[in-house]
């Protein structure tokens, strides 16, 4: 396990610790799976990965108010995959919003919009047994919200919940699993892996000039998604993001009071805990 630490100031009386958890990419299949999966349970199994997952959990339990998984438990629908992530999140330690990952058949084979994710969803009886497409919970007089954004995009209904949530004037931590854009965020990616779109949500048009069409249709906003983020960043009330996505590390403000913790990823045992004060 490799933990990293993070303190954010947001006026608490009492400071809580979060645990952020994200892209574990469990990568399980059995006989109940067809070849395909076995393939890809070949490719990206590792043990490696569930031992990371106990260490994270434990962690949680035993130094912080709640364990935040910001999605991509698993890497692909398979039958041992969903039996897994459905033991795992019945642990009320664990809140948990879904990535893309958490809905892909076959790991970048097929388009992956609403309907491909309503139809993995049915097809796994309904999801994980938790909450995927959104989420809430106060812990310590903070509101803990989790919205599905796994295809780089929100919805008006999502924005309409947003703004009830806030209707409760506490303090909010938002978990997504794909970053918000933000300018040097979208350079860190750049020169970590040049020449590759950098899968951030509410990209411009400027931004997305160096992607390739397909990259360029799939992550170009829609109006709600500019909305949602336009909303996110002009509420006070929410003061830090917590996504993935990514499988690097890094931290930056998109306002002055609103801070994005992009987490690594936890395939590689990496964790980070948040105490916000």
């Amino acid at each position: 396990m490799i933990l990293e630490k993070t303190t954010v100031h947001i006026g608490l009386d009492m400071p809580i610790k979060l645990l952020h958890v994200t892209d574990t990419h469990l990568a399980l299949a059995d006989e109940r799976d067809d070849e395909r999966k076995h393939e890809l349970a070949g490719r990206f199994g590792d043990p490696d990965k569930e031992k990371y997952l106990k260490e994270h959990i434990n962690y949680a339990h035993e130094n912080c108010d709640l364990m935040v998984h910001t999605g991509d438990l698993i890497d692909f629908v398979s039958h041992p995959n969903v039996e897994k992530a459905r033991e795992l999140l019945k642990d009320d330690k664990i809140f948990f919003i879904a990535g893309n990952h958490d809905y892909s058949q076959y790991v970048g084979e097929a388009w992956e919009d609403n309907a491909y994710r309503m139809n993995s969803y049915m097809q796994m009886g309904y999801g994980f047994g938790v909450p995927m497409f959104w989420n809430s919970r106060i812990v310590g007089g903070v509101n803990i919200i989790g919205i599905d954004n796994s295809y780089y995009q929100f919805e008006d209904w999502q924005i309409w919940r947003l703004k009830r949530e806030a209707e409760k004037g506490l303090p909010m931590v938002l978990a997504i699993h794909s970053p918000l854009f933000e300018d040097s965020l979208y350079k860190e990616h750049n020169r970590r892996r040049p020449g590759q779109c950098t899968y951030l949500a509410g990209c411009d048009e400027e931004h997305l000039l160096s992607y390739s069409e397909f990259r360029a249709v799939q992550q170009r906003p829609t109006e709600a998604t500019m909305r949602a983020i336009e909303y996110i960043k002009s509420e006070p009330l929410i003061r830090v993001i917590l996504a993935g996505h990514l499988h690097f590390g890094y931290i930056s403000n998109l306002t002055g009071s609103l801070v994005q913790i992009v987490t690594g990823g936890a395939y590689e045992g990496i964790a980070r805990e948040v105490t916000l004060e």
